[in-house]
């Protein structure tokens, strides 16, 4: 028994995917303590979108680290958080003419979305949310409230109330109209549910199993929203910060939401920081109202900072474009013919290959441990976990793009093998 199952908690998981002993990484690859190199096509979890120790960012960190420089400042004025403002603002906001404020929450996304929905209830003096069936927002109790998963809301030990599940365009639901869906429920005296506070969603369902809410479909929600007097907030922290391409997931449909939430690469090397933007009418905080010790990360201003020069510096926007079409063209012609239930989703650098319609359940995770096997690490999403999810770092090499695609054609290829010769012995 190793320490880790000694002592540390049941509650880990990842690593009973990936059951080796981490020690270095290096942009698209993680190096067990034995040597051996993976693939890494799951980036922290969205965490990591400029791939391991960028060596641009880290040349700012350790500047930073050498120079005695503050360290831990709550909310006070820094000039390592003075000069982050001032980057993101010239570098994402302004050029994309966008008026939001920002404000530093606890340092995990799931606390950004605590802060929106209680700005959001604030506000609107509503206390109800409409979430989708499919989204995941965090694990601590409000943010748990607008996650769907059965297991994890379980978690929870008590009941989860103050949301309505909305069915999203995707799934059982493809054909369903969920915007006339949304406005029968708000104009309807006798549908029994309250106009909310807020609309909440993520523009592309990752951990739901890499659901992409067509660009019309969010425009049309937006209008519902701004004719019913509700918020829109999109969440941002995993599709967010280039992963589709653009900085922001909701670029492509032309829609400005009133609450964006951003974690994960935001900080741009993996450190912890967690970011609401919000409409400068909304700043109805009084002081000190929604706080924490380390809404005041300065290592992450610092790497956010150098991260959205880095971006820039290597057009980071378009190479993303291009992987983008190197994926969407393997997955439509080395995959998907591979089995006549597979199904494809996905935009920029988040894909996912749906095996829900394989005879066994079992396939998926076996697709998964095969490929870890083979040198790449690789996540498992939706409903059941029967969707493989293909989320490298941004800056990931197309040798090692095109040889993690490789692994997991092999990977899918072997256990239809095997579930061929199963089906042929039980017959």
């Amino acid at each position: 028994m190793s320490i880790f199952e000694k002592l540390e908690s049941n509650v880990r998981s990842y690593c009973r995917s990936f059951p080796v002993v981490f020690d270095r990484a290096k942009e698209d690859l993680l190096y067990a303590e034995d040597g051996r190199a993976y693939i890494d096509f799951f980036a922290g979890a969205g965490a990591l979108n400029y791939g391991h120790n960028n060596d641009y960012i880290k040349g700012r960190i350790l500047d930073y680290l050498t120079s005695d420089r503050i360290m831990h400042g709550l909310d006070m004025y820094t000039m390592a958080k003075r000069e982050f403002i001032q980057s993101f603002s010239e570098r994402i906001l302004e050029p994309k003419k966008l008026n939001y404020k920002l404000q530093f929450c606890g340092p995990t996304g799931t606390n950004a979305v605590e802060a929106a929905l209680k700005l959001a209830r604030k506000a609107k003096k509503r206390t109800g949310i409409f979430a989708f069936m499919g989204g995941f927002h965090g694990m601590s109790l409000g943010s748990l409230s607008a996650t769907s998963s059965k297991s994890m809301r379980e978690g929870a030990g008590l009941p989860l109330d103050g949301v309505t599940f909305i069915p999203h365009p995707s799934g059982a639901f493809a054909d369903m109209d969920t915007l006339g869906y949304i406005e029968n429920i708000l104009t309807d005296s006798h549908s029994g549910v309250d106009k909310p506070a807020a609309i909440l969603l993520e523009t592309v369902q990752a951990e739901g199993g890499i659901h992409v809410a067509d660009a019309q479909w969010l425009r049309g929600l937006q209008q519902i929203c701004r004719k019913h007097d509700i918020l829109l907030i999109t969440d941002e922290i995993q599709v967010g910060c280039g992963r589709t391409g653009e900085f922001f997931s909701f670029e492509r449909a032309g829609i400005e939401p009133d609450l964006i939430t951003l974690s994960k690469s935001i900080s741009g090397y993996g450190l912890p920081m967690s970011l609401l933007l919000l409409k400068p009418e909304l700043d109805l905080w009084t002081p000190g109202e929604h706080n924490g010790t380390f809404r005041g990360n300065q290592l992450a201003f610092v790497a956010a900072k150098a991260a959205l020069e880095f971006r820039d510096r290597v057009a980071l926007e378009q190479q993303v474009k291009q992987k983008e079409e190197f994926v969407r063209a393997f997955l439509d012609k080395e995959i998907k013919p591979l089995h006549p239930s597979i199904t494809i989703r996905g935009l920029g650098l988040i894909w996912g290959i749906d095996v829900s319609g394989f005879t066994d359940e079992a396939g998926a995770k076996r697709m998964s441990e095969i490929s870890f096997e083979n040198g790449l690490i690789i996540e498992r999403a939706g409903r059941g976990d029967l969707v493989l999810k293909i989320m490298p770092p941004l800056t990931v090499s197309m040798e090692n793009l095109a040889a993690g695609c490789d692994i997991i054609k092999s990977s899918i290829q072997q256990v239809i093998s095997q579930e061929a010769q199963r089906l042929l012995v039980t017959t």
